[in-house]
């Protein structure tokens, strides 16, 4: 980082426009949204978000390094399946088999700041995470080709700080902000989501210019196969 703040800053999801991104805030979103704010079994979008950067955290591999949807299982339980974007070096577009009845939440664009030090505090931390995500320039979401409305109104700080071991109170503190989307859970099938956004951020710090795409096509309940028959021709003989 280049603000003097002892964290390390890492991306969820970045993305660059996709074609028409620089009309994104007079998209408007679709008469029956899929999107939903509303707290899912009880809890907030703010803590989903947290939970998301601990579940990254957690796994083997990194999620945001799926190069085609193999790691779309890792780690995932409870009614929210998490979605990732990338480290911004590589344009993704993963397959996967998402459990019909979940919640998908997705990272459009956004980041967060570790505590690397005793003497970092909260705000401090939470002045890092925002630093890119007050300079969004455009960002676009499509669901199935139609696009998801206005992503400037999807802006989603963590409540506070957070240890990324819940269980452990001498464990990192961190502080997370971007623009995300928590996705009603999609109809059996095939979907297709397409992400594109980048930051303009003028300080040029840690992925300050960042732009990249990615996209899921997602089976949802399972993949459908479809069984071509080839009719046979019989010929009737003379009795």
């Amino acid at each position: 980082m280049q603000n003097g703040i002892g964290s390390r800053l890492r991306l969820a999801g970045v993305a660059t426009v996709l074609m028409f991104a620089g009309q994104a805030s007079a998209l408007a979103a679709p008469a029956a949204s899929p999107v939903t704010r509303e707290a899912v079994a009880g809890i907030s979008l703010s803590e989903w978000t947290a939970r998301w950067w601990r579940w990254a955290d957690e796994q083997r591999v990194a999620p945001y390094l799926d190069p085609d949807g193999r790691l779309c299982e890792l780690g995932q339980e409870g009614p929210v399946w998490n979605l990732a974007g990338t480290n911004g070096r590589f344009q993704p577009r993963r397959q996967c088999v998402v459990p019909e009845g979940r919640h998908l939440l997705l990272p459009i664009i956004n980041m967060a700041s570790y505590q690397t030090g005793e003497d970092v505090s909260c705000e401090e931390l939470q002045a890092g995470a925002a630093i890119n995500n007050d300079h969004l320039v455009s960002a676009v979401v499509l669901l199935d080709g139609q696009p998801l409305g206005d992503m400037r109104l999807h802006r989603v700080k963590s409540e506070g700080c957070f240890r990324m071991d819940p269980d452990d109170d001498d464990s990192r503190l961190a502080a997370a902000d971007g623009y995300w989307l928590m996705l009603k859970p999609l109809t059996p099938g095939r979907h297709t989501v397409s992400v594109g956004a980048n930051y303009g951020a003028p300080e040029g710090g840690a992925y300050s210019q960042m732009r990249q795409t990615f996209e899921y096509v997602l089976h949802v309940g399972g993949r459908t196969q479809i069984t071509f028959v080839t009719p046979i021709k019989v010929e009737a003989s003379a009795p």
